[in-house]
């Protein structure tokens, strides 16, 4: 089945975009374990040359979810009341976060301190039993600190995009009550702005301005209150997906747009990565305006692959499917425990000495089907459900088969 443009009832492209974009977040997180960057737990085999495989998708894949999760809000508020939307919104995405936070995200925590106070001895750093640790944890009472700090708990770590999408939602059904027809409006000055090249210049040159002057004064902290050059691209991200869900005009000219921006992605990809590689050690001091200018790169990069992705989905993916209907489905509770997954399975398995490469691929094997696991036990499970971000069901359709069965 093929949805027509002019119908704009739901945008399967869209749907398809989120699941991928979510899959990759999944791939990304099991190469955090590989490459050099700091994260909760890491392989005694660090892989540099992975670096500029992660490039490929660093720039510009939470700002691709946030597009999204913008337009999905946008198809839900033009059929509910602001009220609605309001507790639907909250309904759907605080209970997984708060549930998260204390259940879900705790391991992470605990493997961090135990991988911390085998890498450093001399740091002091206690090991409780599980249960022990869970009470600190959940008190604020551990005093995990070593040389680079210390650790603050209770934490949402990879739900911080939760946290977000429920603050992003909240002030986007203030700005509806306030602005009648919003999206309408909002839609419509795109349409204005976004045509010709500047459907990706404008968009570069907000990204670059804020990556110039914001980034170095306000740090990537992912914990809200702080995080300002966050906040300023992906809110706007946020409404961009709000604004262009339902346009037709939007639609045809990203694919229109989408092997220039292909070309351009790739091409600022291999450029970043280059820099990324060469100035990779924490002294390393580019010279002159090139780190100005790498900033507008990455930014070219950032907003071409979107606009690339957006084109070519519109383009081909604009179609249903009963493996996409299970998918949309199952895509949040998968993210919810996919970093839990990763972060205990390859703590264990680095314990196995196995070859890197079988290794890697055990851990990706295992996250994805404990992901699966997951979601096919806890969709059956009424009160359940809602922890994970699931709308109520009856037990006999929760039952069934997997749709893409």
């Amino acid at each position: 089945m093929t949805t027509t443009a002019s119908s704009f009832d739901r945008r399967y492209d869209l749907d398809w975009i989120r699941v991928g974009a979510f899959f990759l977040l999944i791939l990304y997180h099991v190469g955090m374990f590989y490459v050099p960057w700091e994260w909760h737990v890491k392989t005694p085999h660090p892989v540099e040359a992975i670096e500029p495989l992660m490039q490929l998708t660093n720039p510009w894949r939470l700002t691709l979810l946030f597009l999204v999760s913008g337009a999905a809000t946008r198809f839900m508020a033009d059929k509910v009341s602001v009220g609605k939307l309001t507790g639907a919104r909250i309904a759907r995405l605080l209970p997984p976060l708060v549930f998260a936070m204390f259940v879900i995200v705790p391991p992470q925590s605990y493997y961090e301190i135990v991988e911390a106070a085998a890498a450093s001895p001399a740091a002091g750093l206690v090991v409780d039993p599980y249960g022990a640790f869970w009470v600190k944890y959940a008190t604020a009472s551990g005093r995990w600190c070593d040389a680079d700090g210390c650790l603050t708990t209770p934490t949402w770590n990879h739900m911080w995009f939760v946290a977000y999408l429920l603050v992003y939602s909240l002030i986007l059904a203030l700005m509806l009550a306030l602005i009648p027809r919003l999206g309408a409006k909002l839609q419509a000055g795109l349409e204005r702005a976004m045509k010709g090249p500047g459907l990706l210049i404008w968009p570069i040159a907000f990204l670059a301005v804020t990556r110039m002057f914001l980034m170095p004064l306000f740090e990537v902290t992912h914990a809200l209150t702080d995080d300002w050059y966050n906040h300023a691209v992906s809110f706007p991200a946020f409404l961009l997906g709000f604004g262009l869900a339902k346009s037709e005009t939007l639609r045809e000219r990203l694919i229109s747009a989408r092997w220039l921006a292909l070309v351009l992605a790739v091409v600022c990809w291999a450029a970043w990565a280059t820099y990324a590689w060469i100035y990779r050690a924490d002294d390393a001091n580019p010279v002159g305006g090139l780190r100005l200018v790498m900033r507008c790169v990455y930014s070219i990069d950032q907003w071409c692959a979107i606009a690339a992705i957006l084109g070519f989905g519109a383009k081909h993916l604009n179609r249903d499917a009963p493996v996409l209907r299970y998918l949309t489905l199952a895509v949040f509770p998968l993210y919810i425990v996919h970093q839990t997954l990763i972060v205990v399975i390859a703590h264990h398995l680095a314990k196995l000495n196995l070859p890197q490469g079988l290794e890697a691929a055990i851990l990706i094997l295992a996250t994805f089907a404990g992901c699966f696991a997951t979601y096919e036990i806890v969709r059956r499970i009424p009160g359940v459900r809602w922890l994970f971000g699931l709308k109520s069901q009856p037990r006999a359709e929760a039952s069934r088969p997997p749709a893409l069965a």
